[in-house]
């Protein structure tokens, strides 16, 4: 197992928000990326553990040929641009843009005068020239697919990489058999590979060959996996 944690890694930022990035894949962040952080998965190329400051904001920027993954952990942002103008995101929900070649543009809003936490996520798409779209996830017990899998299925965007928020109680336990990258967004887990354990706290990121995570109370972990055959 590769393991990388959250509080090991510098605080960054830019205009309203602060974050830890995790992964900044070299295909993306070439002559940018911290040697410090891990590189993708299969498309994925980017995670950051973010908050907004009270009433801070992105301000408008533009996004094209990728797609952006929002997983709202606490508070609250509103969304502004070309792509569900005033859609709000609340914990426990999630969001999917994909920029597509058409793009899109986009300023992400904390209302409160508190902080909020959120998670962003890039995936390159598998296929270029794509119409801009939006997708909007409210998370389950157990596992929520948000991101891709085959074109046959209408509620992801189709990918050969996919992206899970797997949900557990105190001792439930979920299993992945292959190439794996999961990030534990909330709670405290035990993460087994082969011989290898490992005590994973909230802020976690894990890239493993095969992988079994036993939650040790209310946990929430952001799964990445690629397919290597899809229709």
């Amino acid at each position: 197992m590769q393991i990388l944690t959250k509080d090991s890694l510098p605080l960054g930022g830019f205009a309203g928000l602060t974050e830890h990035r995790l992964v900044t894949d070299s295909r993306v962040f070439a002559g940018r990326k911290s040697p410090d952080t891990f590189e993708g998965i299969g498309n994925f190329v980017y995670l950051a553990d973010a908050r907004f400051n009270p009433m801070g904001e992105t301000h408008m920027h533009p996004h094209k040929e990728i797609d952006v993954i929002t997983i709202m952990m606490d508070g609250r942002i509103s969304h502004e641009g070309s792509l569900e103008h005033g859609q709000n995101l609340v914990a426990g929900e999630a969001q999917v843009q994909r920029a597509g070649g058409e793009g899109f543009e986009h300023n992400e809003v904390n209302p409160d005068m508190a902080k909020n936490r959120l998670l962003q996520l890039w995936v390159l798409p598998d296929e270029l020239g794509e119409p801009a779209a939006f997708k909007h996830y409210s998370l389950q017990q157990g596992v929520t697919r948000i991101y891709g899998g085959s074109k046959k299925q209408t509620d992801t965007f189709y990918s050969s990489t996919t992206i899970d928020i797997v949900r557990l109680s105190t001792g439930e336990v979920f299993n992945e058999n292959s190439d794996v990258l999961i990030y534990v967004s909330k709670g405290n887990a035990l993460v087994s590979s082969g011989d290898d354990n490992y005590e994973a706290d909230e802020g976690s990121l894990v890239r493993s060959d095969g992988i079994r995570i036993e939650a040790k109370n209310d946990l929430e972990v952001v799964v990445v996996t690629v397919i290597t055959r899809q229709v």
